[in-house]
């Protein structure tokens, strides 16, 4: 008994600096800062500041001691990157978690929601899984932290997307792809009453006027990985989220990278601060590092890291 005491106090001391609450905002805020304020505008046509965005998503992965590959691609005669870091599993036959965001940006916005907050939150859960000692139980699935470049038009839909390119190389090397989940947009949040909008009238029957919470969001077919996300989440959490898996002319459900997953077969989601239903700097020049809430980013960060160590201690 003494024994199991002292090593329960060793996996505390060691472990909760790692989970502490401040130091994850301060990174999250110096991560978005960075890419929306130190390199700015990311389109594809910027390969420059792409590349340097690539290089500094690399150099973290690298520092938190993931197993880091790059995937090259060609759009337009041009190169291009997918950054994956790996953090395998006990049991590498039980099959393969993808966490993703995009680091690209729209014409004319230093992209801070759009999209380093979700970079910022995958280098963040990258850091808190590689890092932390493994628990009892083991981790049974492996976790891949992937940052996709060419979501943003003219790419988006198209086999040019990052994500696209990425999905099908699993595809064809037969990975066991339990589910994936896209990082969209994780940092603006609006307490006031009315700020939170919709695509469908009648979901204000159903969904809060604030826009205080995070959405996962996904089709029909990926349901049951994305509740079984939610419910893990919201043991570990108090940051409200909603969840919606409905069909795809649903304006918005599939804007994101999660879209090509669907198209291979895989169960995807995305999780999101719904965007342009609730942020009026959306694709905009205000789209800035001083309009995000990285108090509740880093709350969404806490709360997700554990419900990922949930699944990936499941054997099934």
């Amino acid at each position: 008994m003494q024994l199991k005491i002292y090593s329960l106090i060793a996996y505390l001391i060691i472990f909760a600096p790692m989970n502490n609450i401040d130091k994850i905002e301060t990174n999250l805020k110096a991560h978005v800062k960075h890419l929306s304020e130190d390199i700015g505008t990311r389109t594809y046509q910027e390969t420059e500041k792409l590349n340097r965005a690539a290089d500094y998503i690399e150099e973290k992965f690298r520092s938190y001691r993931c197993n880091v590959k790059r995937q090259s691609f060609k759009a337009e005669n041009k190169t291009y990157y997918n950054i994956e870091a790996e953090v395998k599993g006990t049991s590498s036959g039980d099959g393969i978690i993808i966490v993703g965001a995009h680091y690209d940006t729209a014409w004319g916005t230093p992209g801070a929601d759009d999209n380093a907050s979700g970079v910022a939150g995958l280098l963040e859960l990258s850091r808190l899984t590689s890092e932390k000692p493994l628990p009892p139980m083991g981790r049974r699935l492996t976790v891949r932290f992937v940052a996709f470049a060419l979501e943003e038009p003219p790419f988006f839909r198209t086999r040019n997307m990052g994500s696209y390119v990425y999905a099908e190389s699993l595809k064809n090397e037969g990975a066991n792809v339990k589910g994936m989940v896209a990082l969209e947009m994780l940092g603006y949040f609006c307490d006031k009453k009315g700020c939170q909008y919709y695509p469908l009238p009648f979901f204000r029957w159903f969904y809060p006027d604030k826009g205080n919470f995070l959405a996962f969001v996904g089709n029909i077919r990926s349901r049951q990985f994305t509740l079984k996300m939610k419910k893990a989440f919201q043991k570990s959490s108090s940051l409200p989220v909603e969840s919606l898996n409905t069909i795809s002319l649903v304006p918005g459900v599939d804007l994101s990278d999660h879209l090509s997953f669907w198209r291979f077969g895989y169960p995807a989601f995305m999780i999101t601060d719904t965007a342009f239903y609730r942020n009026p700097h959306y694709h905009g020049y205000g789209d800035r590092a001083d309009t995000l809430d990285y108090k509740r980013m880093a709350e969404f960060v806490r709360g997700f890291y554990k419900a990922v160590e949930v699944v990936m201690g499941e054997e099934k």
